[in-house]
């Protein structure tokens, strides 16, 4: 599970990183990471969009809660006060746990510079 710090809760974040961030994308997921500068003080913010495209709510909810796993482990790698957001694609349904980290360090590597 994410700490309360590290959790994108207000729509305006997910906003700001979705519409101002860079996006880097891969087989099952987008990620969009926007690093502010001035809130350099803060923890890394990471935020999941999983809609009905993925499929029903069990499906959903699983590949919620792996991505959530998959972040939870990499927040040390973020830049201080950056927003992440990580959009589901619907081939995330059939991903394995494995496959949704690949994806996931695939983008973060590209989105980042060097992994």
């Amino acid at each position: 599970m994410l700490p309360a710090s590290n959790r994108l809760r207000r729509s305006d974040d997910f906003r700001r990183a979705v519409r101002s961030g860079r996006r880097a994308g891969r087989r099952a997921v987008v990620v969009h990471l926007f690093r502010r500068d001035e809130a350099a003080a803060e923890p890394a913010r990471v935020g999941f969009v999983v809609n009905k495209a993925v499929g029903n709510a069990v499906l959903r909810n699983r590949v919620h809660r792996r991505l959530r796993a998959v972040l939870a482990t990499r927040l040390p790698d973020l830049p201080a006060g950056s927003l992440t957001v990580v959009r589901a694609l619907p081939s995330s349904a059939s991903a394995s746990y494995d496959e949704l980290v690949a994806d996931v360090d695939g983008a973060l590597a590209r989105l980042l510079g060097s992994r």
